[in-house]
């Protein structure tokens, strides 16, 4: 459920002195860009779906990927419900983590479903193989190397379909037992917390109509910044959670009308992809 959109704003700061950030690898021939990655204090986190659009939708956890970005200064508010975007200057406070650029924060409110790669559920090796097919070197699905998030699909139109993940930094299972515990009580007690992320949409398609179900898969992915207990404590309780999102328009694989439809989308009614449509 869409909470409220804000307005798009200058948030950040240089990117050298950003902790979270995003690079395009350099290859070592010099002939264009290498993996897209998101970076967390110097060390390569995720490799993003790549540049060309045309292959499968992707976030995969790297080695490297140890570290959250939690801030204790606002923690007491992001206990609390928040009411809006601009509620409490978390905004703010979080950007200052984030390279300089053009950001839309969004007020989510989500059911998060864990999700296990290769099990039932997963996006990787269910709605993504029947569009690309297994992946023609390793005759496997893509795997993330991590659990993960499902909050949110809808139609986009007849020939694309809207999905969304909630991506923690690190893996749940390592978060502090005790913590998640009293998250859960608190959710039983109706506290709806609240847990921010930096967000990128992804637009792909498979340059050739080659599987039974070919359509755009529009991947939205949060990347948890803050908010690891509270979001496996509401995945286990079946409790909701609020999630503000920062989305960095000057990333991901969409364009400026791709971005425009994001909010609307994000009012509609949940619906599962119709096979074939």
């Amino acid at each position: 459920m869409l909470i409220e959109s804000g307005e798009p704003r200058r948030l950040g700061v240089p990117e050298s002195g950003a902790r979270l950030r995003f690079e395009a690898e350099r290859r070592e021939s010099g002939s264009g860009p290498g993996r897209r990655l998101l970076v967390v204090d110097g060390e390569p986190a995720f490799e993003l779906s790549p540049w060309c659009g045309t292959c499968p939708f992707l976030f995969r956890r790297l080695e490297t990927a140890r570290q959250t970005l939690s801030l204790e200064r606002v923690r007491e508010r992001l206990t609390g419900t928040l009411a809006g975007p601009d509620d409490g200057g978390v905004v703010e406070a979080f950007g200052a983590l984030l390279p300089e650029g053009e950001y839309l924060p969004v007020l989510l409110q989500v059911e998060p479903r864990p999700v296990v790669p290769g099990r039932e559920g997963d996006c990787f090796s269910g709605e993504q193989v029947a569009t690309w097919g297994l992946d023609q070197f390793w005759g496997l699905p893509e795997y993330p190397h991590t659990p993960y998030y499902r909050t949110f699909e809808t139609t986009v139109d007849a020939s694309a379909h809207l999905y969304e993940f909630i991506v923690p930094m690190v893996p749940p299972t390592w978060n502090t037992r005790e913590r998640v515990q009293e998250y859960v009580e608190l959710m039983a007690r109706g506290t709806v917390p609240t847990a921010v992320a930096v967000s990128t949409p992804d637009v792909c398609e498979p340059a050739l109509d080659l599987s039974a179900d070919h359509y755009r898969h529009w991947g939205l992915t949060h990347f948890l910044l803050d908010g690891h207990h509270e979001l496996e404590a509401a995945a286990t309780a079946g409790r909701p959670v609020r999630l503000l999102s920062l989305l960095a328009l000057d990333e991901g694989l969409a364009d400026s009308g791709d971005h425009a439809r994001l909010p609307a989308l994000r009012t509609r009614l949940r619906s599962d992809r119709a096979t074939g449509a």
